[in-house]
């Protein structure tokens, strides 16, 4: 009877892992690292048939920040909020939208900043200044501004106010192939009358 001999190698067979595993976990470190953002306080108040939304990017002016505006170049704060109903088993429902915005250009010849805070793209106030701080309020702070009308909502119903925050111009090194969230934040009410 014929010998079969099996061939064997001396070096030791590696075993490969999934390609797929690896990618995910570097997808998942990615995504860990570039989704960190800065938090948004978010609180509303219902008033004289209004919903006031006030916000607060704690932290937000940041030395990149201030590199960016003290160079000279126009510097936004861009808020997008939305105003959706709750519902258990079913994406939540979109009752309104509404967009803020702050922007600020300094000029270094005369030593003034000037901020620009519109609402739904129309220019609400304009306001010329000298001290760093107040820019940075007028930049990351808005405080009870009436956004939605309590028209369209039902009594005793959850909502609820989702906030999310885009800086221009951005200063990333990675680049993301859709649009993200530099700061976001969301905050529940019940609608009572």
């Amino acid at each position: 009877m014929p010998r079969t001999e099996i061939a064997t190698s001396k070096w030791p067979t590696l075993r490969r892992s999934p390609p797929l595993g690896v990618c995910g976990l570097l997808l998942t470190l990615m995504v860990a690292g570039v989704w960190a953002a800065e938090t948004v306080t978010v609180t509303t108040l219902t008033r004289d048939g209004q919903v006031l939304v006030s916000l607060d990017v704690a932290g937000a002016y940041t030395q990149d920040v201030r590199s960016s505006v003290q160079s000279g170049l126009e510097t936004t704060f861009r808020y997008d909020v939305r105003l959706s109903r709750e519902a258990a088993y079913w994406p939540d429902s979109t009752v309104g939208s509404a967009t803020l915005a702050a922007t600020v250009r300094y000029d270094s010849l005369i030593e003034q900043y000037n901020v620009a805070r519109m609402v739904d793209g129309h220019v609400e106030e304009t306001t010329v200044a000298e001290d760093e701080d107040e820019v940075r309020d007028l930049l990351t702070r808005f405080e009870r501004v009436p956004l939605f009308s309590t028209e369209r909502l039902e009594p005793n119903s959850e909502y609820q106010v989702r906030v999310r925050v885009e800086r221009r111009p951005r200063a990333a090194w990675f680049v993301w192939p859709f649009a993200r969230a530099w700061a976001s934040g969301v905050v529940r009410f019940t609608f009572v009358p």
